[in-house]
């Protein structure tokens, strides 16, 4: 097991959703944290409820001098965590460009304007922690999830890459894909979720593995091989229906 108890790390996507109870389960594991969204009310009610002394900077991930703006706040830091994300569920037939944009450039881009300000720090000193959350949904092109699975699919290969260049290193690389997670984005959802878990049950699974040197973590476990498996049958259309997406 990893200690990662005393290291400084940068939540980004932590006013909702996982990021918000991750933080809560890090700050448990004695980890100081910087915490970053755009909303910054719920920033600071999420600092308010933790003991130790966390620093809010807000931050919006598709805006490339709010990134920066924010990193400078931020300082040095152990590691980053990018929770980032934005979903509406959309078949193909109902294209919205403006919607698959604002997915593709939250979850895929916003990554890469993160990540281009800490990972130079990283390599200096051959030292720091990675972690990335990204879907299930990536494993595979499913119905109705136009914009969200092809960027949940980049951050998958995005990770993969990270971990490539870095496998000699110090620097760690953590890609964690979760399946349907009970926050404000599933609920637009109109169809049966299976294995739906809590925001803090998801949470916990990825602070526990933050400690552990796996570089890839699919939960829930069961559920994510059909996605594996589906990623190289031809049946996948009819396992995952025209309304079924993550």
């Amino acid at each position: 097991m990893r200690n990662i108890s005393n290291k400084t790390y940068w939540v980004v996507g932590a006013s909702d959703g996982i990021g918000y109870d991750l933080v809560k389960k890090l700050d448990k594991l004695g980890v100081s944290l910087i915490i970053s969204a755009r909303n910054k009310t719920r920033l600071l009610h999420l600092s308010k409820s933790i003991d130790k002394q966390v620093k809010v900077v807000p931050c919006d991930v598709t805006d490339i001098d709010s990134v920066k703006s924010a990193f400078a706040s931020v300082g040095k830091i152990d590691g980053v965590v990018y929770l980032a994300g934005d979903y509406t569920p959309m078949h193909a037939q109902d294209w919205n460009e403006q919607e698959v944009i604002k997915m593709a450039d939250t979850n895929f881009m916003g990554a890469l304007r993160v990540l281009g300000t800490c990972v130079p720090g990283f390599v200096e000193r051959d030292e720091g922690h990675i972690v990335i959350i990204g879907s299930l949904a990536g494993f595979t092109g499913l119905q109705g999830s136009i914009g969200y699975g092809a960027s949940k699919a980049a951050l998958m290969h995005l990770a993969e890459n990270l971990s490539a260049d870095f496998y000699q290193s110090k620097i760690r690389v953590q890609l964690f894909n979760p399946g349907f997670v009970d926050t404000k984005l599933t609920l637009k959802n109109k169809f049966y979720m299976p294995f739906k878990m809590s925001t803090e049950r998801a949470a916990v699974i990825i602070a526990n593995g933050m400690l552990t040197n796996k570089s890839v973590i699919n939960f829930p476990w069961l559920f994510s091989l059909i996605f594996r498996i589906g990623r190289i049958l031809p049946i996948k259309y009819s396992i995952f229906g025209r309304k079924n997406n993550i």
